[in-house]
C-alpha cells in the first residue's frame, strides 16, 4: 500500500509539471519571462531552504550553484518558447531531455554512447518535424528554442550524473535553485522594466514556485528513495502526456493528424531512451559484484529517474 501511495504521489507531481506549461504560458503573457523566472525560483530556494539549511555545506552549494546554470539555460528557453508555440509542444519537446542526457555524458564526460540509441534521436528528429505540421524551413521559432531547452535539461541530467552521488540531494537542489534566483535576478533589470505581478501571476508564482518545484522536488526525492529506478522512471514518462491532456483541455491546442503522428513519434523517442537507459542501468549493475558479494550500481549516463542513484532526482519544470 505504502508503494501505491508514493506512486500516486510521483503521477500527482507529473500531472503538476505537465499542468504548469500552460500555467507558465498564461503567466509570462501578462509578465515579463525573465522577472517572472527570477521570482519562480527565488520562491523556491526560500520554500526549500528551512528544509535542508541546517545540513547544508559550502561544497554542496557551490557544486548545486554550477549545476544550476544548465537548470537556468533550460528553464529560460522552455519560458520564451512557451511564447511562440502551444503548451503541448513545449511539453512533447521538453521530454526529449532524456535523448539528449546521454549523448551529453558522451560529449563532455566520454560516456560510452550505444548505437541504439540513434532510434530515438532518428525517431525524435521524424516526430518533430511532423510535430510542426510544417515543413522543416518553417518551423515554429518556439519549437527550436523549446528543442534548445530540451538540450540544456539534458546536459543537467548529464552533470547530476556525474557528480550527484557526492552531495545531498536537497541541499544540491537549493544550490540550483538559489543560482538560479540570482543569474535571473541579476538580469532582470537590464532586459525587463521591474514591476511587481499582479495578483493572477502571483498565484502563478507560488504554484510553480512551491509546488511544482520546491514541493514537487522533495516528493521526487523521497519515491526515488523507495521505489526502484525502473518504476520512477516509467512514471516520469507521464508528463509529456499530461501536458499534451492539460494543453487540449486548458489551453485548447488542438493537432492536426500529422502532428498526431510526430506526437507519437517523440513520446515513442522517450519511451525507447527510457528503456535503452533502464537496460544499460540493469546491466551495469550485474556486471559488478565487489568483495562480500554485494553488488554496486556503476554510473552510467541515463535518465532522470536512473542517472543519479537511489539519492538524487534531477529536476523540472
Amino acid at each position: 500500500m505504502k508503494r501505491i501511495l508514493l506512486a500516486v504521489l510521483l503521477v500527482g507531481v507529473t500531472a503538476i509539471w505537465g499542468w504548469t506549461f500552460v500555467v507558465v504560458k498564461d503567466a509570462t503573457a501578462a509578465y515579463g519571462v525573465v522577472g517572472f523566472l527570477a521570482i519562480r525560483f527565488a520562491i523556491a530556494a526560500a520554500a526549500l531552504g528551512p528544509i535542508c539549511l541546517k545540513r547544508a555545506t559550502w561544497r554542496t552549494l557551490r557544486a548545486g550553484a554550477a549545476i544550476g546554470v544548465a537548470m537556468a539555460a533550460g528553464y529560460l528557453l522552455q519560458t520564451f518558447g512557451l511564447q511562440y508555440t502551444m503548451p503541448t509542444n513545449s511539453g512533447l519537446i521538453t521530454g526529449l531531455f532524456v535523448v539528449f542526457a546521454p549523448i551529453s555524458a558522451k560529449a563532455f564526460f566520454r560516456v560510452r554512447l550505444d548505437r541504439a540509441l540513434l532510434v530515438s534521436v532518428v525517431i525524435s528528429l521524424i516526430g518533430l518535424v511532423l510535430l510542426t505540421g510544417q515543413m522543416p524551413g518553417e518551423f515554429r521559432v518556439g519549437d527550436f528554442l523549446t528543442l534548445g531547452c530540451a538540450a540544456a535539461f539534458g546536459l543537467h541530467i548529464a552533470l547530476l550524473s556525474r557528480y550527484a552521488r557526492d552531495h545531498d540531494a536537497l541541499v544540491l537542489a537549493l544550490g540550483q535553485m538559489l543560482a538560479a534566483a540570482v543569474l535571473f535576478g541579476a538580469a532582470w533589470p537590464f532586459v525587463e522594466p521591474m514591476a511587481l505581478p499582479s495578483g493572477q501571476v502571483w498565484l502563478s508564482l507560488l504554484l510553480v514556485g512551491v509546488v511544482a518545484s520546491a514541493l514537487a522536488f522533495y516528493i521526487q526525492t523521497l519515491v526515488q528513495q523507495r521505489l526502484s529506478a525502473a518504476g520512477t522512471a516509467i512514471i516520469l514518462t507521464m508528463e509529456p502526456v499530461f501536458a499534451v491532456l492539460f494543453g487540449y483541455w486548458l489551453a485548447g491546442d488542438r493537432l492536426t493528424a500529422i502532428q498526431v503522428a510526430g506526437a507519437a513519434c517523440v513520446l515513442a523517442a522517450q519511451v525507447w531512451a527510457t528503456a535503452w537507459g533502464l537496460r544499460r542501468r540493469d546491466a551495469a549493475y550485474r556486471s559488478v559484484t565487489p568483495p562480500g558479494g554485494q553488488r554496486r550500481q556503476l554510473p552510467h549516463a541515463g535518465l532522470k529517474a536512473t542517472v543519479e542513484g537511489p539519492e538524487g532526482p534531477g529536476e523540472k519544470n
